[in-house]
């Protein structure tokens, strides 16, 4: 998917960390990120003033810029708020009012408590790390032949937590005894976690990944 990423103004001069971040785990999740250059200010702090006739400008603009995107995301959920106001802003004027429903409608937070992680090997134990150490870091978490990431160290509370894990009966380097020991400590935490056996060895299987798909459809309404 093409996502066209508005940084808002906070971000651009207060955070620039958290803009880099997104590109980066956008990109990571195959998304291909487009930048409009002459984005600006959705127009909320002079709109919260009391400038309302003025910011119409600044939020025209702001669609001008988006309107031609197939999916809008920001890191700031303030801005994205307000966005989603427009077309009650522009109540009164029918063709900006449309062009305004239009964007809110597409306009999306990018909401970190909703991150599902999805990891093979040393990418499974990554995830898992996070789980290990951040109550909040991750809403779930697929992981395909982890490991056990680290040992003799109590758990966050994961309650609402859940967990996807795929292993091999005949896995040399995940050992079945190390697939459910995994899974022991995250149901400890809380979590709730379903291990899903494959016969094979370490190697990425079809029928896992399609297990998994339909396990994350279930747990996270997603068609």
């Amino acid at each position: 998917m093409k996502v066209t990423l508005f940084t808002t103004c906070i971000v651009d001069f207060m955070a620039m960390n958290v803009g880099k971040a997104t590109v980066e785990l956008l990109e990571g999740l195959g998304h291909e990120i487009d930048y409009p250059k002459n984005q600006t200010c959705c127009g909320q702090p002079t709109y919260n003033t009391g400038y309302v006739e003025k910011t119409k400008n600044t939020m025209k603009h702001f669609i001008e810029t988006f309107e031609h995107a197939e999916v809008i995301v920001s890191p700031s959920g303030s801005c994205v708020s307000f966005v989603k106001e427009y077309p009650h802003i522009f109540a009164d004027d029918k063709e900006w009012k449309e062009r305004a429903e239009k964007v809110a409608a597409k306009t999306y937070e990018f909401d970190r408590d909703n991150i599902v992680a999805v990891g093979y090997s040393n990418g499974a134990n990554i995830a898992a790390s996070l789980l290990f150490h951040y109550q909040h870091a991750l809403k779930g978490a697929i992981l395909h032949h982890p490991m056990v990431p680290r040992k003799g160290i109590d758990l966050p509370n994961l309650t609402g937590k859940s967990v996807f894990i795929a292993a091999g009966t005949n896995d040399p380097i995940c050992s079945p005894m190390e697939s459910t020991e995994l899974q022991s400590l995250l149901e400890k935490a809380n979590a709730k976690v379903e291990l899903h056996w494959e016969n094979r060895g370490h190697q990425l299987t079809s029928q896992e990944v399609e297990a998994a798909a339909n396990w994350y459809r279930q747990h996270f309404n997603t068609k």
